[in-house]
């Protein structure tokens, strides 16, 4: 058997080789030959002179066809071969390509340049034609996740058809790619799994993990969201199935923040799960071992954010997402001052969420530092949200932010958090336990504290109860109400409840989406503080800025122009957040207030900074359109 070193072969063959074409798309027939003696030598080269796989002559094999020069006929199950190739984008390998594949969409010139014809049928159809049968096929799915299997088959396919079919249907396709039904997927990813879509960086990589990221296929990553799986959603742990988040949230970048899809890098850490449920299961594909935790877990994040920034550089994005309260606070806290880092569940919910409160005090009135906040959930979210809120009113009053926080009040599984409890409190928690009795019930705290916002982040759904809604609206005119847990089965109450319970009085909106709903008379179109508003424009001002660092003031930023984006049109429904349809151009906007507020920190290194960085961050946006091909 013939024995070839592939990566020699492939360094030597692109050191000589140079490949023309002519001017109807053909490879020059002069330089055809100049490869194929290339080719030859390169082989008889690697093997001592011996025939290579470019000898072949044809002869009939003992069984039949071409001689089996590699050996692969005559060896056993246990016995090896190289499994090597040389393509090009051409033919059969050009339609299997979902980069550059156009399906029917190729034109008939396109199909003579890169030898398609007879691999398609006749008809050539537009992009737009695809987008509308693609649609049409979707809909007859009855069951979310059947369409969310479709979409994932559809980007490994056809990579721009995908987005196109996602930036042209983003309000419809949003819960189909992300939440609910992205939770649904990373329940059952095991058995729904098909390709790799992301890298998996278990425990048997530690030592390697440099190695592992020069095996992705793309270098010049500009952004990458890790999880490890423990906290995904209001789900819990589901280890290493937890990748559909990470895919899930880049292509969102790419859909509506406009970043390349091959600048986009998903990555699962994977340290075991506690789920006895999914190590039982036979169709589970992490690791089978409890969670590493303590110093072997640490070790294991220093070497993975080591690596990337030595593989990647210093300007690399890295967004943390769904990793549970105790690993979450501290990589942040741990790398924010060395790293370009980002945790959408601590600093994206919370920059949402600000520009929500923002955009209701036009329906409610009032300014900021005039309301009083109630949050059920003391995580990564609730406190995520409390201190950005607190900045903000610190901000605009000029009163120091510890004098502030006392307008924040937090409620976990134990009750109200006060300072009797501080001794037994997480580190986190500890900024928010102000004076006052013990109060054990959310309904008990409401009437106490008799907030203007109730805000949920609990991850734990009907938790804003009849008795807790109405108690909001026995004293609050409008009050204001955010149910944000995900999925919607999580959801602390559905609009329905919020507009029936408060006598249609509610300022409404959730984590999940929720159809509009009427009440006497008057339909009301509840908001989606979806982190989908922030996230893709946040990271694409960083990148075009070329930041270094996240600064909170950069936070601040994003909610200011997304609030901004609210018109008397949605207020007039009810509406706290524009619409999804225009989330490119709203992008846009957060791009450039988050780019601006680089440039003014002296955190940016893309100079000379653009004159017009609302044109300059649509310039920079991926177009899913389908491009000519020579």
């Amino acid at each position: 058997m013939i024995s070839l070193n592939r990566s020699s072969f492939l360094r030597k063959a692109s050191a000589t080789i140079i490949v023309g074409l002519s001017s109807n798309g053909h490879t020059n027939g002069r330089v055809e030959k100049k490869i194929g003696v290339v080719m030859e030598s390169t082989f008889k080269e690697m093997n001592n002179g011996a025939a290579s796989v470019l000898d072949m002559d044809g002869k009939t094999a003992v069984h039949g066809g071409v001689e089996d020069v590699y050996g692969e006929d005559h060896a056993t199950e246990d016995q090896c071969v190289t499994p090597w190739t040389i393509s090009v984008a051409s033919g059969y390998s050009l339609l299997r390509d979902p980069h550059h594949n156009k399906g029917l969409a190729f034109t008939v010139k396109e199909r003579d340049a890169h030898y398609l014809r007879g691999l398609l049928p006749p008809t050539v159809v537009s992009q737009d034609l695809q987008v509308k049968k693609m649609m049409h096929n979707l809909r007859q799915y009855q069951v979310p996740l059947q369409r969310y299997v479709a979409m994932m088959d559809l980007q490994e396919r056809n990579e721009r058809l995908f987005y196109k079919l996602l930036v042209d249907n983003v309000e419809e396709l949003l819960p189909v790619v992300y939440t609910p039904t992205v939770g649904e997927a990373c329940q059952k990813y095991g058995s729904i799994f098909r390709r790799p879509q992301g890298l998996y960086i278990s425990l048997r990589e530690k030592g390697k993990i440099l190695e592992v990221l020069k095996n992705w296929p793309e270098k010049r990553i500009q952004v990458i969201v890790v999880t490890d799986g423990e906290r995904i959603l209001g789900l819990g742990d589901l280890g290493c199935q937890g990748m559909g988040i990470p895919v899930g949230k880049l292509s969102l970048y790419t859909a509506l923040g406009g970043l390349r899809p091959s600048s986009c890098l998903p990555i699962t850490i994977d340290v075991g799960t506690n789920n006895e449920q999914l190590l039982n299961d036979e169709f589970y594909i992490g690791l089978r071992q409890r969670r590493a935790t303590g110093q072997e877990y640490k070790e294991l994040l220093q070497e993975f954010m080591s690596a990337v920034k030595q593989n990647y550089g210093e300007k690399v994005l890295v967004q943390f997402e769904d990793f549970a309260n105790h690993n979450a606070f501290e990589l942040l806290a741990r790398y924010r001052t060395s790293h370009l880092v980002f945790n959408d569940d601590i600093q994206g919910t919370a920059s949402v969420v600000l520009a929500g409160v923002v955009a209701a005090l036009k329906l409610v009135g009032g300014t900021l530092a005039e309301h009083t906040f109630l949050f059920l959930g003391a995580g990564e979210a609730g406190t995520g949200i409390a201190e950005l809120i607190a900045l903000e009113m610190s901000k605009q009053t000029k009163a120091p932010l510890q004098e502030i926080r006392k307008k924040m009040w937090l409620v976990d599984s134990k009750g109200l958090i006060v300072s009797s409890r501080k001794e037994s409190l997480q580190e986190f928690k500890k900024a928010w336990a102000h004076e006052h009795e013990p109060v054990k019930t959310l309904l008990d705290a409401v009437k106490a504290i008799k907030p203007t916002v109730l805000i949920g982040t609990s991850g734990v759904g009907q938790t804003f109860t009849k008795e807790v809604v109405e108690a909001m609206a026995s004293f609050n005119e409008k009050p204001v109400i955010f149910a944000l847990s995900n999925p919607t089965s999580q959801s602390e109450c559905t609009a329905e409840e919020a507009y029936t319970w408060s006598k249609g009085r509610a300022i409404y909106a959730s984590g999940s989406p929720f159809d509009p709903v009427e009440y006497e008379g008057k339909v009301f179109v509840p908001g989606q503080s979806n982190n989908a508003y922030i996230f893709p424009g946040f990271g694409l001002g960083l990148i075009m800025s070329g930041a270094i660092r996240v600064h909170d003031d950069m936070l601040l930023a994003a909610s200011e122009a997304l609030a901004a984006q609210v018109t008397e049109e949605n207020f007039a429904k009810g509406m706290i957040f524009p619409p999804f349809s225009k989330i490119r151009k709203i992008s846009a906007y957060i791009a450039a207030n988050v780019a601006a507020k680089a440039y003014e920190l002296g955190l940016a290194s893309q100079l000379p900074r653009p004159d017009n960085l609302v044109k300059y961050a649509e310039s920079c946006m991926y177009s899913p359109n389908y491009r000519s091909f020579r």
